[in-house]
């Protein structure tokens, strides 16, 4: 599957030119959206059947800034899929020097609108099936 890519806006840098720490769970989001919508399961969908998917946990490992106006790359894979819970692992590539810039997770369950939790594979096999045949426990670099 394509990466998500963009380049970093001037809002999203700091005082040294760099992109905010704090910016990088934003485009792990942005990406797990763009990936869910190249998969067939756009949130939309998702939402529209009633799910919901909260986060329980993310991470990030910085390694590399990313620089304003600097083109990147974002490689998310589903790495655990139960039916009930979700981890996403994300690496951020920099388009201009080909360095890994930052690599996190974030992790997830599945619930209905009142938060309870649900499983997609009893409840939504046409949800479950698209998670399930996206699971890649290894990196999708390239």
């Amino acid at each position: 599957m394509k990466p998500y890519e963009r380049k970093v806006y001037y809002y999203e840098t700091d005082k040294m030119g760099i992109m905010h720490h704090s910016n990088y769970i934003r485009i792990f989001e942005e990406s797990r959206v763009d990936f869910m919508e190249k998969a067939g399961m756009p949130f939309e969908k998702i939402e529209e059947l009633g799910l919901m998917m909260p986060v329980l946990s993310v991470s990030c490992k910085f390694l590399y800034p990313l620089r304003f106006d600097e083109p990147f790359a974002v490689y998310p894979a589903v790495t655990k899929f139960t039916g009930v819970r979700l981890e996403v692992s994300y690496a951020v590539k920099s388009l201009v020097s080909g360095k890994i810039c930052a690599e996190g997770s974030s992790s997830h369950c599945f619930t209905n609108t009142e938060l309870k939790p649900v499983s997609v594979k009893k409840a939504f096999p046409d949800v479950y099936k698209i998670f399930a045949e996206n699971i890649n426990p290894e990196t999708n670099i390239k």
